[in-house]
C-alpha cells in the first residue's frame, strides 16, 4: 500500500534538493564550500531516505540520481548537432604571431580570448528546458558515443539549470591531479597496473560501461564553449565568446577562471607565459593555451577550414623537462635476457605524475650523454607517458660524480653476460633458467596483446613462482583454484576468476600464441603473418630461414630469431606441453578479404564506437596491415578523439587521415573512397 506524500514531506524533499544542489555547486564548481562534508552527507542521507520511502518523489535531476543502475552492453552512437572540430596547433611564439597577423588582416582590431587548454576528453552536453538530457564524446567530430549516464556522475555538471533553457555546450572532462595520484596509490597497493597519466585515466573512466565505476573515478569538467541553443529566456543573442562563458557560469556551469581578453599579439604572448608559469600549481593538467577570436560576428566573417576553424589555434607547450638528482642506476633483466639500465632519481613531478625512475636504454646511451652517477640530470616523458633522461647538467657537477659500468654477471642469476653483436649495445644473459627472465616471460605471455589472461599481473606471477606453483608458462594450465586461494592476498573468488581467465586463454588462437611465446623481434603483426603463412605451430616449428624470409617485411635477422627459438629442445618441449594442455595451435582465423590488401594503417586517439583493437581486427579482416608508427609508406591514419603526435606527423607527411565512420563506410561499401 502506497504511503501518502504530504505537502510537508514534498516541501522538505524539494528544500533538501535545492540546498544540496547549491552546496554541491559551491564545492565542485566554485571551490568555496560553506558547510562541512558531514553536514552535506547528513542532508543527502535524509533526502535519499525520503525518496526511497516515497517513490512519488522521484526526480531525475535529484542529487541522489547521479549514478545509474544496470551497466550498459555498449555505447550508442550520437550525431552531433554542431560539429565538434579540433583546433590547428602551433608550437612556437613565431607561429602564434603569424596567426595574430592573419587575424588582423581579416578583421579590424581583433580581440582574442586566451585560455588554458585542458588535457582531457572533449564532450558535448545537451539540455532541454533546463534538464540535462544527453552527453556524448567528441568522437571524430561528427559522430560520438552516448556517455550520458557516466557524465551524470560528474558532480560539477548541473543536472538542472537555473533557468529552463534549451542549449548545447562543449566541455573538457578531466581527472584532477590529486584524484589521479590517490587512485594510482591504491592500485599500486593492490598490485594493479598504474594509470599512465590523468588524461588517459579520464578517457578510460568516461568509457566505462558501468557508471558506478566512473563515479568512483571522481572526474571533473570545464565547460569552454557554447555550441547552440538559447542563453537568455528573452531571446537575446550573445555578442562574444567571453559573454557566453560568463552567462554559462551564471547558469551553473564550471568555466575556466584563468582566461583573459587580449587586444594584441604582445598581450596574447604575455598571457601564454603567465599560464605556463602557473602550470605546475594548477589542480589539473593542461597541455597548451587556446587563442580564439572573441567576437562572434568576427568569427563568422573569418570562417571555417575543412576540419579546423580559421579563427582559433592551440599553442602547445613543449615537452615538460625538469632537473633532478641521479641517485643510482639499477639493472633490470627483460624476458629476452637484455640488461637495461634504469635511472633511480630523486622524486620529481613531471607531466602529471611523480617520477622516481627513468629509462637509460643501454650503455651507449649513457656514454653518448656523458651521464655519471651523482649527476644532476634533465628528465622528461616521451609522449607524456614514458620517463626518460635527456641529458646531464654538466655545469652542476661538484667533482663527486662517478662513472657507471655495466655488470659482468646477471644481477638476477649471477651467470656471465655478453654483448649481443646483432643487437647494438645490448648486454644479454643467456641463462634460460634465469628467474628474472622466467617471470617477465610469463607476464608477457599473459599480457593483453598475447594470451590476455586477466588478473595475472607481475605481483601474482611473482607470488606463483615464489610458492613453486609455476616455473614456466605451460605450468599455468595445470594450476588449481584451491592451490591459488591459499596464497597471500588471494581468496576463493579471485582464485576462480584467475583459473577461468587461464582456461579462456586456450582459445586465443595461433597468432596470439606465437606472439606470446616471446620470440625475439616477433611482434603482434609478425606473429599474425607467421600464423597465416604456416597454419599450425608444428609447421612453424619446422620452418626454415629461407621460407620465413619469403614473407613480406621479414628480414634474415627476424627469420633467424624464429628458427633459433624453435631449435632449442626446451622450447619445442614447451610448445608440446601447451598443445597437450588444449591450447589452439592451428590458425582458425576467418578468410581475409582483399579490400585493404597491401595497405597499411595507423590508429591514433580514442575512436567513437570501438576500441583500437576492434578497429585493427576489422582492418586485418580486409587484408590490411596495422602498424604502430606513421611514415611515408603509411596509407591511412584513422584518427579519433585526442589524436596526438601521430596525427601531426601524418599531416606533415601528407598521409591521408580518415575517421572511424569513413573506415566503416569503406568496409561496408567494399571500396576505397
Amino acid at each position: 500500500m502506497a504511503i501518502e506524500v504530504t505537502k510537508e514531506i514534498r516541501d522538505r524533499a524539494n528544500k533538501l534538493r535545492e540546498e544540496l544542489t547549491y552546496h554541491a555547486q559551491r564545492y565542485y564548481v566554485y571551490d568555496s564550500p560553506e558547510i562541512s562534508d558531514y553536514e552535506y552527507d547528513m542532508m543527502y542521507a535524509e533526502l535519499k531516505g525520503l525518496e526511497e520511502k516515497y517513490p512519488e518523489l522521484y526526480d531525475a535531476a535529484s542529487p541522489t540520481q547521479r549514478v545509474g543502475g544496470k551497466a550498459l552492453d555498449k555505447f550508442e552512437k550520437v550525431v552531433h548537432g554542431v560539429r565538434m572540430d579540433s583546433l590547428a596547433d602551433v608550437f612556437s611564439f613565431e607561429e602564434t604571431a603569424d596567426f595574430c597577423s592573419k587575424m588582423e588582416g581579416e578583421v579590424d582590431s581583433p580581440a582574442y580570448s586566451v585560455e588554458p587548454k585542458i588535457d582531457g576528453l572533449s564532450v558535448s552536453l545537451v539540455y532541454k528546458n533546463g534538464e540535462f538530457v544527453k552527453g556524448a564524446t567528441r568522437g571524430d567530430g561528427i559522430v560520438g558515443e552516448d556517455v550520458t549516464l557516466n557524465l551524470r556522475t560528474v558532480q560539477s555538471i548541473p543536472l538542472r539549470l537555473s533557468e529552463p533553457l534549451s542549449l548545447t555546450v562543449r566541455g573538457e572532462v578531466y581527472m584532477p591531479r590529486a584524484v589521479f595520484e590517490d587512485i594510482n596509490a591504491k592500485r599500486e597497493k593492490e598490485g594493479k597496473a598504474l594509470m599512465a597519466n590523468p588524461r588517459n585515466a579520464a578517457a578510460g573512466s568516461l568509457r566505462q560501461l558501468d557508471s558506478a565505476i566512473t563515479a568512483e573515478r571522481r572526474l571533473d569538467i570545464f565547460v569552454f564553449n557554447f555550441q547552440e541553443g538559447e542563453l537568455y529566456v528573452d531571446g537575446r543573442t550573445p555578442k562574444s565568446h567571453t559573454e557566453t562563458l560568463n552567462r554559462l557560469s551564471e547558469l551553473g556551469f564550471k568555466v575556466l577562471a584563468m582566461r583573459t581578453v587580449a587586444h594584441s599579439y604582445d598581450e596574447v604572448e604575455a598571457h601564454i607565459r603567465e599560464i605556463g608559469k602557473a602550470r605546475e600549481q594548477l589542480a589539473y593538467d593542461i597541455d597548451g593555451v587556446v587563442i580564439k577570436i572573441d567576437d562572434l560576428e568576427d568569427r563568422r566573417r573569418i570562417g571555417e577550414g575543412t576540419n579546423t576553424p580559421k579563427w582559433a589555434v592551440a599553442y602547445k607547450f613543449p615537452p615538460e623537462e625538469k632537473e633532478t638528482k641521479l641517485l643510482d642506476i639499477s639493472i633490470a633483466v627483460g624476458r629476452t635476457g637484455v640488461l637495461t639500465p634504469t635511472a633511480e632519481l630523486a622524486p620529481v613531478r613531471l607531466a602529471g605524475t611523480t617520477v622516481s625512475r627513468a629509462t637509460l636504454h643501454n650503455i651507449d646511451f649513457i656514454r653518448e650523454r656523458g651521464i655519471m652517477l651523482g649527476d644532476t640530470v634533465v628528465v622528461r616523458k616521451a609522449g607524456d607517458i614514458i620517463p626518460e633522461v635527456v641529458r646531464a647538467n654538466l655545469t652542476a657537477r661538484n667533482g663527486g660524480e662517478r662513472e657507471f659500468f655495466m655488470p659482468t654477471v646477471c644481477p638476477s642469476c649471477s651467470e656471465p653476460v655478453f654483448f649481443d653483436k646483432d643487437d647494438g649495445a645490448a648486454l644479454r644473459c643467456t641463462n634460460n633458467a634465469c628467474p628474472a627472465q622466467v617471470s617477465r616471460s610469463i607476464e608477457h605471455f599473459a599480457s593483453k596483446g598475447a594470451m590476455n589472461i586477466d588478473g595475472l599481473g607481475p605481483q601474482i606471477v611473482e607470488l606463483l613462482i615464489a610458492n613453486k606453483l609455476i616455473s614456466d608458462v605451460a605450468d599455468l594450465y595445470s594450476l588449481k583454484a584451491e592451490d591459488i586461494e591459499r596464497l597471500e592476498r588471494m581468496g576463493a573468488k579471485s582464485a576462480q576468476n584467475l583459473i577461468n581467465a587461464i582456461e579462456a586463454s586456450k582459445g586465443a588462437g595461433l597468432a596470439r600464441l606465437v606472439y606470446a611465446l616471446g620470440i625475439r623481434n616477433v611482434g603482434e603483426v609478425a606473429a599474425a603473418a607467421l600464423a597465416e603463412r604456416f597454419g599450425t605451430l608444428d609447421a612453424l616449428t619446422a620452418a626454415t630461414v629461407e621460407q620465413i624470409t619469403e614473407l613480406e617485411d621479414f628480414g634474415e635477422i627476424t627469420a633467424e630469431c624464429v628458427v633459433n627459438f624453435f631449435s632449442h629442445p626446451q622450447n619445442r618441449e614447451l610448445c608440446g606441453r601447451l598443445s597437450e594442455a588444449g591450447l589452439v595451435t592451428v590458425n582458425t582465423g576467418a578468410p581475409k578479404g582483399e579490400l585493404f590488401a597491401g595497405l597499411s594503417f595507423v590508429l591514433t586517439g580514442t575512436l567513437p564506437t570501438m576500441s583500437r583493437d576492434e578497429a585493427s581486427e576489422k582492418i586485418k579482416a580486409e587484408g590490411g596491415k596495422v602498424v604502430g608508427s606513421v611514415s611515408k609508406k603509411t596509407d591511412f591514419v584513422v584518427a579519433g578523439e585526442a589524436a596526438g603526435s601521430k596525427l601531426t606527423k601524418a599531416q606533415t607527411l601528407g598521409v591521408r587521415i580518415i575517421s572511424e565512420e569513413e573506415l566503416m563506410q569503406m568496409i561496408n561499401e567494399q571500396k576505397i573512397l
